[in-house]
């Protein structure tokens, strides 16, 4: 297939042409989080003609995902494919001349640097503010642009952040929001049409600074909520810096230098939680699964094992992480992980 020929609408557009097209095929562009937003932000990439793409996530494709999350399908959930492994798979089907990587993993503050590092740019499809957070610390620190949006319920929200030239996340939000007090989609619930408005905005703040235009990307804060039609935008003149921000005025990567230890995480969207190991492991699925077995019917593929046991759906993965399905409580969900995979 003649490239010219598939990106030709494209290099049409006069602020791209055929000198943008090429930035593009040599960008490495690493989207952290494939749900709703990355999953759309991936595809949109992908037909761009960005030459390389790394996808990570931590999670499994389920049928409540697929009324907004674009590159799944049926069978992707009946399989209980990964998102990173799922969406690998959809890309090299939509443009097979581009480098693309899925990883299966939790982006924390082990691996991070190692992620981001050689980024041309991060895009953000996660769901929740710490990984941003993390995102912003490990972007400020090696000086890589990376987008930030957000998506529940019929509002979203999306940020362009250069390090050293634009405001950093910090500068907004100086601290994490407390727990409880921002709507998830597990308590609003969430509206596709805001997801690709979002996705859409972040990837076109993408191929500006691809491309080389820098100076055409919106410097401030943008909210919108196609419900009640109230799109906000609050002008963010520059970056606090040596003026308040911890992070891109003192340098201080507070997220980042964190001390990695075991903890939960209630998923957003599913009565869920999440069990993070303090270090990445190595469980030998098959073994597991077969250990399994005496609790009924357990499944697997290469990359994680899942059974019922007692209404609850414990899903492995081969990193050590797990998902317990069917509570919030994280004592019952370390328990049930205790007893039948170890401590």
């Amino acid at each position: 297939m003649n490239n010219a020929d598939r990106y030709s609408r494209q290099i049409l557009f006069e602020r791209i042409g055929a000198a943008g097209q090429e930035r593009l095929a040599r960008s490495r562009v690493v989207i952290i989080g494939i749900g709703a937003l990355g999953a759309l932000s991936t595809e949109l990439c992908a037909r761009a003609g960005m030459g390389s793409l790394v996808l990570v996530d931590r999670d499994f494709v389920e049928e409540s995902n697929l009324q907004r999350q674009v590159l799944f399908d049926e069978q992707d959930a009946r399989s209980h494919l990964p998102k990173a492994v799922a969406a690998e798979k959809k890309i090299r089907a939509i443009n097979s001349a581009i480098q693309i990587r899925g990883l299966v993993l939790d982006a924390n503050s082990s691996n991070i640097e190692h992620l981001v590092r050689n980024a041309s740019l991060v895009l953000d499809g996660t769901d929740n503010f710490e990984t941003r957070f993390l995102i912003n610390d490990a972007c400020v620190k090696l000086k890589v642009p990376w987008i930030y949006g957000a998506a529940v319920a019929s509002e979203g929200a999306v940020m362009t952040i250069l390090p050293g030239v634009t405001p950093c996340l910090r500068c907004v939000f100086e601290e994490l929001p407390p727990a409880g007090t921002a709507p998830t989609c597990d308590t609003a619930g969430i509206l596709a049409p805001i997801v690709s408005l979002i996705a859409s905005l972040q990837v076109a703040e993408t191929l500006k600074i691809l491309t080389g235009h820098e100076g055409d990307i919106h410097r401030g804060f943008r909210m919108f909520d196609i419900w009640t039609n109230v799109f906000r935008d609050v002008k963010l003149q520059k970056a606090r810096g040596e003026n308040g921000c911890a992070t891109c005025g003192e340098r201080r990567f507070d997220f980042l230098e964190k001390h990695e230890q075991s903890r939960t995480v209630r998923l957003c969207g599913r009565n869920a939680v999440e069990l993070l190991p303090a270090r990445s492991l190595q469980i030998p699925l098959a073994e597991l699964r077969a250990r399994l077995m005496a609790t009924g019917e357990a499944e697997g593929n290469d990359y994680l094992v899942r059974c019922v046991i007692k209404g609850l759906t414990l899903t492995v993965f081969a990193d050590g992480r797990a998902i317990i399905q069917g509570t919030q409580d994280a004592a019952v969900a370390k328990s049930l992980f205790a007893k039948w995979v170890g401590t």
